[in-house]
């Protein structure tokens, strides 16, 4: 697709040349040599933000130049500038429950320009779009071969009109992908094979540009591909179609929350048990609203899958997202996952160019910070109300005998019934 890039004042557009590939990209380090600021100290996460105010930067019409040094405010500020800015994610995710009725919308829109004689064709999302079907396929056949493609086949049976409707719209819209059931759920499909870290697309002038990878989905575990330095979260129906319209996002500079991790996982534990007490944590600290960026020397330890898994939490634990740096974890799964090499070169380069590197000096300013020795971490349970409560695995007794008392009013003081028509479990 096109991207439309705003009129760089500040003249920060540079050229990066990565093997036999050169792109265009917004330097924030040429931002900061041109006067609007000190950004060295900003944490990954909000250069994501950054970088786009200057890629949109188009003399105040949407973005001004004193936005952009909002963001140098904000670092001398101990991590707080509540200025409002206007935010482009470069696509959105949708599933079928969202994404049905926003491409009747688009259908409709198509309908209402040709009754006033106008082009058809001109309707279009301006941001890339992806909709994944999930949660689709039923099970009416198991415990053979044949089962899921028999579950497949059914599931387009049942619904050939909504699929014959999007396989048109997939063809008749520009920038609109289907991504069909039986093929995963979007959070899955969106880390594993949509996410890019680092996009590129042409501008107005046919000129290949580099940009962090950002998009905003209709779910709220939108926030799992923050484990891949993907920054995303998500919103409702309408404020989907808008970023799909090309509308920018309304918001305020966020205050960022650093979570630094050490050591090292034990062996019989799971990244579950380490995202239960991180969500234990950052629940206590407070962090609705807010951005929470994880860092330190234990992420040269900890596995995509996991980051994956703790920043998925993050409507559980409040918080906007739930973001990881771009380090050799995020290279390994990006090449692991069939990535193109060039596309992998280019992120490392364009990561350590424009600062969004976690390397050993990383150590940006954070509005409010938290710490983890992962060393520390113990198998757990979740529940019972909630599923990010968490309970140590060792104070699992005490912890049913309390919810027996206090939930359901049976001590285990007392003989405690058995779902069962024979016998009974004394208790104590």
């Amino acid at each position: 697709m096109t991207i439309t890039v705003g009129k760089d004042t500040a003249n920060t557009r540079k050229t990066l040349t990565v093997g036999d590939q050169s792109v265009a990209y917004y330097s924030i380090p040429a931002a900061q040599a041109a006067g609007l600021g000190d950004f060295s100290k900003l944490p990954a996460a909000l250069k994501v933000v950054l970088e786009n105010l200057l890629r949109f930067e188009d003399d105040g019409f949407s973005v001004s130049v004193d936005d952009i040094k909002a963001f140098s405010a904000w670092a001398d500020n101990g991590g707080k500038n509540p200025i409002e800015i206007a935010y482009r994610p470069a696509r959105v995710l949708m599933q079928d429950f969202t994404g049905v009725p926003a491409v009747v919308d688009l259908a409709a829109m198509r309908d209402g320009i040709v009754a006033l004689g106008g082009d058809a064709q001109q309707i279009n999302p301006l941001n890339p779009v992806d909709l994944v079907i999930d949660h689709s396929v039923m099970i009416d056949e198991f415990g053979n071969p044949r089962a899921f493609q028999m579950n497949v086949d059914r599931e387009y049976e049942r619904n050939m009109e909504r699929y014959q409707f999007l396989k048109w719209g997939q063809g008749a819209f520009n920038n609109f992908r289907v991504v069909p059931p039986g093929t995963g759920i979007c959070h899955q499909v969106n880390l594993e094979y949509l996410a890019q870290t680092v996009w590129t697309d042409k501008d107005q002038n046919g000129e290949e540009v580099a940009y962090p990878d950002t998009l905003v989905g209709t779910d709220s575990h939108t926030t799992m591909v923050n484990g891949l330095a993907v920054l995303g979260w998500g919103v409702g129906g309408i404020e989907a179609e808008a970023a799909m319209l090309g509308q920018p996002v309304s918001m305020l500079i966020p205050e960022v929350v650093g979570f630094e991790l050490t050591g090292e996982m034990m062996e019989g534990t799971t990244g579950t048990d380490l995202v239960l007490k991180v969500v234990e944590m950052l629940r206590e600290l407070g962090v609705v609203g807010k951005f929470v960026e994880f860092y330190g020397e234990g992420l040269d330890r900890l596995p995509l899958a996991d980051r994956a898994t703790i920043a998925n939490m993050a409507p559980e634990y409040g918080a906007t997202c739930g973001f990881f740096p771009i380090d050799n974890e995020t290279l390994r799964y990006l090449r692991n996952t069939g990535r193109d090499e060039d596309r992998i070169a280019l992120v490392e380069a364009y990561a350590k160019e424009n600062g969004f590197w976690r390397g050993a000096d990383y150590a940006p300013v954070y509005t409010d910070t938290l710490h983890l020795d992962m060393g520390t971490i113990v198998p757990a349970i979740s529940g019972p109300k909630r599923p990010q409560d968490y309970v140590a695995l060792t104070d699992a007794k005490s912890a049913f005998a309390k919810e027996m008392e206090e939930t359901f009013k049976r001590p285990m003081g007392k003989e405690v019934a058995v779902t069962g028509e024979n016998y009974t479990m004394e208790s104590g």
